[in-house]
């Protein structure tokens, strides 16, 4: 909290909230290459807000520490990689990098470092996809901390019913992400976020996991298409994030599907396969919700505003989209059709992300807070959604 009594937050971007409420307001923007801001802390007088600005929702161990006045908007990178940032008394900016805390003496006046960086702890526990970092610094300079080293969450992929009983997978416990089931559910893509983020595929008959991407060092979000053909994710191989895809056995090495300077993040397929909807993070309007037509190679805008839509989801039909957008303040669910025109309907109702369609079309379900929930759907004669009901109670399961 800042000592005029506000107080910095982040989403997507740092926001700024007074303590005695309020609209909040934005301090931050992202900027090319960036998806989040982190960990914001004001510095002495509120004037200026550092914080850790990372180029992946996942990892943010290639993150750089920056600092920006409130007022103007003037922002100045200061540590090329760094996690955590916090201001000592001592005037000293303590960051952390590769499982240790560092130090550089910082001028909180002009924004500068003013030496170079040393290390003050080894050992600090840390996580490499939040960011976070296991430390404190009290008012009088004192250092607490909790002992460890840098960390990808373990996690272990899971059958589970709407009861919540888990039937757990052979697979043995990785940093696991977004888990995508093949049509035929013979087979999974799932992210590892380890040493770097590559896509493996576990097949659920013989009980292997197989690596799957070998060219560039940060892979994820793999999208089956309809045919369980072919794999679409977003690759590093060339550049900023973008989407590539693969033929499903790993012949034929990787193609290019987008060409943007900015990351583009697949999602969802439509039924036939001839459209690829995707998110794209673009420093001005942040996250917008684009579709790429597979006959010409094409893409065209579905949702691009100022604020943040993205998790784009092709319903069984291939008329509707579902995707979540913070335009309340919040994210929530919403659904149109699509390709429009048409109306605008809000599922959730007290937050929500990662929207699934059932595969009957006639339910969505998606995530809130630590519930999963799910919402009767229905498009005849129009449109028209359900009450939402928790489907599983205490989840830190992730649909798919």
């Amino acid at each position: 909290m800042g000592s005029n009594g506000r107080i910095a937050f982040a989403a997507t971007q740092v926001l700024a909230l007074h303590d005695t409420g309020g609209t909040p307001q934005p301090l931050t923007r992202l900027e090319k290459g960036e998806v989040g801001h982190r960990w914001p802390e004001f510095l002495p007088g509120g004037m200026a807000v550092l914080f850790a600005a990372g180029p992946s929702a996942i990892n943010f161990t290639n993150a750089q520490v920056a600092v920006q006045l409130v007022g103007t908007g003037e922002r100045r990178n200061v540590i090329p990689a760094g996690m955590y940032p916090r201001y000592a008394p001592s005037g000293h900016l303590v960051y952390a990098q590769g499982g240790s805390l560092m130090a550089v003496p910082f001028d909180p006046q002009r924004l500068t470092a003013t030496a170079a960086a040393v290390p003050v702890v080894e050992g600090v526990l840390q996580s490499t996809t939040t960011g976070a970092a296991q430390y404190s610094i009290s008012a009088s300079g004192s250092l607490v901390y909790v002992p460890g080293d840098m960390q990808s969450a373990q996690r272990r992929m899971v059958w589970v019913n709407r009861n919540g009983a888990e039937q757990p997978l052979a697979a043995p416990a990785h940093a696991y992400l977004s888990p995508r089931l093949s049509p035929d559910g013979r087979r999974i893509a799932v992210g590892i976020t380890e040493s770097e983020f590559q896509i493996w595929l576990d097949d659920l008959s013989r009980e292997t996991l197989t690596r799957f991407t070998f060219e560039g060092n940060q892979n994820y979000n793999p999208v089956w298409t309809p045919d369980g053909k072919r794999i679409a994710f977003e690759s590093n191989k060339q550049g900023p994030l973008n989407i590539f895809w693969q033929l499903a056995d790993g012949s034929g090495g990787l193609e290019r599907l987008t060409t943007s300077e900015y990351i583009n993040a697949p999602m969802s397929w439509s039924p036939d396969g001839q459209l690829l909807a995707f998110f794209e993070v673009n420093p001005t309007t942040q996250r917008d919700i684009w579709v790429l037509r597979m006959g010409d190679r094409k893409v065209q805008p579905f949702l691009r505003t100022g604020f943040n839509e993205s998790v784009p989801q092709f319903s069984p039909d291939g008329r509707w989209l579902a995707y979540i957008s913070d335009e309340s303040g919040r994210f929530e669910i919403y659904v149109q059709p699509y390709p429009g025109p048409g109306g605008k309907w809000q599922i959730s109702t007290e937050g929500g992300t990662e929207p699934v369609w059932n595969r009957n079309g006639r339910e969505l379900f998606y995530r809130s807070g630590g519930r999963m929930m799910a919402v009767d759907i229905a498009t005849q004669p129009g449109f028209a959604a359900g009450k939402p009901g928790c489907s599983l109670r205490d989840s830190t399961h992730q649909p798919r």
